[in-house]
C-alpha cells in the first residue's frame, strides 16, 4: 500500500471510511478490510461506531503500530477542556493508547481556535495523538489555523470530480499540508459521468476506480466507505494503472459543482 509522509509519521493513501456504518455491518466490514491489507481506518466520535471498531480491531489481532487510526473532534466540543476529554472518550472507545491523526471536524467560529489548538498541542506532547490537522476547512480557515500552528498535517475535505477544488489543492501543496478527500466517489453521482465511464472503458477499470486513481494521482489520500468484500477489494485496485496526463485534463475540466457534504453550520462561504 503507498503512502505518503506526514509530520510524525507516514499515511496510507488508500484508507477505509465509516461514516454511517454502524453495528455489526461496520464490525464485519472493518475485519474484511483489515483481511484485505487495508491498514488506515477513519472514524469520528459523533459516527457513533468507534466501540465497534475497537473491537475489531482487537480481533483482527493485528499490531497497533501496523495500523493507522484517524478519529474527529466535534464541532461543539472544541474549547481546551472538551477535546482532551472527547479525546480520552475516543481511546477508550477505540481501544487504543494514541490515535495517528486527530482532526477538528468542523471549524467553529463561536471557539476560539487558539484554544482547540492549545488542545491539541497539549495531547500530542503527551503521546495520545502523533499527528493533528484539521476537516471542511476552507482557505481562510487554514490562514486562521496557520497562524495559531505550524503543526497541521492534514485537511479532511470532500472531494471528487464533481467537487474539485483546485484553489484549495495548491493552498495545501505550497504550505506542505495534504488533503484526505472524504465522498470521493460523490457518493455515487459521479458514477456515470460519460467522462468518467469512457476513460474507465480504456483502462478496462471502473468509474469508481477511475476517479480514485485520479485523487491519487492529485497527490491526496482517498477514504471511501464501504461495506462489501467486493467493493472493499475493488477499491484497493487502484495502483496497477496510471491515467495519462490528457486523461486527467479531461477529468479535471468536468464543469459539474456538487457539494453534497453542506450541514447548516457549515462555514464555507
Amino acid at each position: 500500500m503507498q503512502t505518503l509522509k506526514l509530520q510524525q509519521s507516514s499515511i496510507p493513501q488508500l484508507g477505509l471510511g465509516t461514516w454511517q456504518l454502524t453495528g455489526m455491518k461496520c464490525h464485519n466490514a472493518i475485519l474484511t478490510a483489515l483481511q484485505l491489507g487495508y491498514r488506515h481506518i477513519d472514524t469520528a466520535w459523533i459516527y457513533d461506531n468507534q466501540e465497534v471498531i475497537g473491537k475489531a480491531l482487537k480481533e483482527s489481532k493485528i499490531s497497533r503500530n501496523n495500523l493507522f487510526i484517524t478519529s474527529k473532534v466535534w464541532y461543539d466540543n472544541l474549547h481546551c477542556n472538551d477535546v482532551l476529554q472527547q479525546c480520552d472518550e475516543t481511546l477508550n472507545q477505540l481501544q487504543t493508547d494514541y490515535l495517528d491523526l486527530y482532526l477538528i471536524h468542523w471549524p467553529n467560529n463561536n471557539i476560539p481556535m487558539k484554544e482547540t489548538f492549545q488542545a491539541l498541542h497539549e495531547l500530542q506532547q503527551k503521546g495520545k495523538v502523533l499527528n493533528i490537522g484539521v476537516s471542511n476547512f476552507t482557505i481562510g480557515h487554514l490562514e486562521q489555523a496557520r497562524r495559531i500552528s505550524k503543526k497541521i498535517s492534514i485537511n479532511q475535505v470532500e472531494y471528487h470530480p464533481y467537487l474539485n477544488q483546485e484553489a484549495l489543492l495548491n493552498y495545501c501543496e505550497e504550505n506542505k499540508i495534504k488533503i484526505t478527500a472524504y465522498s470521493p466517489l460523490g457518493r455515487g453521482k459521479i458514477l456515470n459521468d460519460k467522462t468518467i465511464t469512457e476513460i474507465a472503458h480504456q483502462h478496462n477499470k471502473s468509474p469508481a476506480q477511475i476517479c480514485l486513481r485520479w485523487l491519487l494521482q492529485k497527490g491526496m489520500i482517498v477514504i471511501p466507505k464501504a461495506s462489501s468484500s467486493h467493493h472493499l477489494k475493488t477499491n484497493q485496485e487502484i495502483f496497477d494503472f496510471s491515467l495519462s496526463s490528457k486523461e486527467l485534463a479531461a477529468i479535471n475540466k468536468i464543469g459539474e459543482k456538487k457539494r453534497l457534504v453542506n450541514p447548516g453550520f457549515a462555514e464555507f462561504d
